[in-house]
């Protein structure tokens, strides 16, 4: 049977995976209930990224707020307000590199962060049933791959970055307060996600636009490395999946059943962007630069997700080829939005047309 939920409230929903989830629910889902998007518009939260979801929902199924998961008054705030039976946490600082540079910032809104949400849910809720947690986290949490093998959910963890660290802390923290306070907690731990709206320091946005530039693309080590690529809108299918029917307590692990070395990646969306632009691919293979690598850099990621497609019903619905050609497609044709969120122009553009507090 499935859930009933009326009022989520998403975290992060003004990022890459969030936002695409916003959109989402309001486009291909029957709910119709209200959705809170509480972000705190750090460098890679973008309202643009939802400016139809608030022209057409916007004060009467759709309310964005300013603020910061680790204000606890203000959270509380929130979720009295605008009564919370559900939580769709994506809020998180996560790029490894800058976690090397700065980790402070990571274990502050990702352990200190989950942890506020989770109490204020906990004391808010009490001992209702009819309501969920759904932390959304990754597979980095489980460290590194062999040649052979998948990731599980019941893989030990073995973090092996500040980023994937705080990561794995936050998780242990859902299920700590599932089992301690019997707060009604599902869990994901996802691959690499790709697919619109994504920051431009990510790897996929980043080269398409060094291509388009005609900029040296930088791949760390050998190239070698192999990640598991997951359509941003199959992950978000997925999440709607799990808040409807997950059971509470459990984990599901989404994946894209799609291994690539960084290297053969950037070769394949080197063919992508040379169709698109009629820019020689071979002037494109020169800009190939390989630098030193990441510290700590995991070899390879890749995720078993049997488990919620045998429960769920859950399965991938776009091709890599068909996922990374509207990608590259999308981020060619978006000059106005990639401009401004590499300029940060678009932080004053929010903060004019769509900031509001409660």
């Amino acid at each position: 049977m499935a859930r009933s939920l009326h009022n989520i409230l998403v975290t992060g929903g003004a990022g890459f995976i969030g936002s695409n989830f916003i959109h989402y629910l309001f486009e291909k889902t029957d709910f119709t209930g209200r959705i809170v998007n509480y972000d705190a518009l750090t460098y890679a939260g973008n309202l643009e990224n939802l400016a139809d979801i608030e022209k057409k929902f916007g004060g009467s199924r759709y309310f964005f707020i300013k603020g910061d998961i680790t204000d606890r008054p203000y959270v509380e705030h929130v979720f009295r307000d605008y009564a919370i039976d559900t939580v769709v946490n994506f809020a998180a600082e996560s790029h490894v590199d800058r976690s090397i540079l700065g980790p402070e910032t990571f274990i502050k809104t990702n352990v200190f962060g989950t942890y506020t949400l989770l109490d204020v849910a906990h004391h808010a809720w009490g001992k209702r049933e009819d309501t969920l947690f759904h932390h959304v986290s990754t597979d980095e949490v489980f460290g590194s791959l062999s040649e052979e093998g998948y990731f599980r959910e019941d893989t030990a963890y073995d973090p092996h970055s500040p980023y994937s660290a705080s990561k794995a802390a936050s998780d242990h923290l859902v299920m700590a307060y599932h089992y301690t306070y019997g707060l009604p907690t599902t869990l994901s731990n996802c691959s690499n996600n790709y697919g619109p709206y994504q920051f431009p320091e990510k790897l996929i946005p980043l080269m398409i636009l060094n291509m388009k530039e005609r900029k040296p693309l930088p791949v760390y080590g050998d190239g070698k490395n192999v990640r598991d690529w997951l359509y941003v809108e199959d992950h978000v299918a997925a999440l709607w999946l799990i808040l409807q029917k997950g059971k509470s307590g459990e984990k599901y692990n989404i994946g894209g059943e799609n291994e690539w070395e960084n290297i053969h990646l950037i070769r394949r969306l080197i063919s992508f962007v040379a169709e698109e632009t009629d820019i020689d691919p071979k002037e494109l293979e020169s800009l190939v630069v390989f630098v030193r690598d990441r510290p700590g850099h995991d070899r390879r990621y890749a995720i078993d997700c049997s488990k919620i497609k045998k429960e769920l019903g859950w399965k991938q619905k776009s091709t890599f080829d068909e996922g990374l050609r509207q990608t590259v497609h999308w981020y060619l044709t978006n000059d106005g939005w990639c401009a401004r969120v590499k300029s940060g122009e678009y932080q004053k553009w929010i903060e004019k047309n769509y900031v509001r507090r409660i």
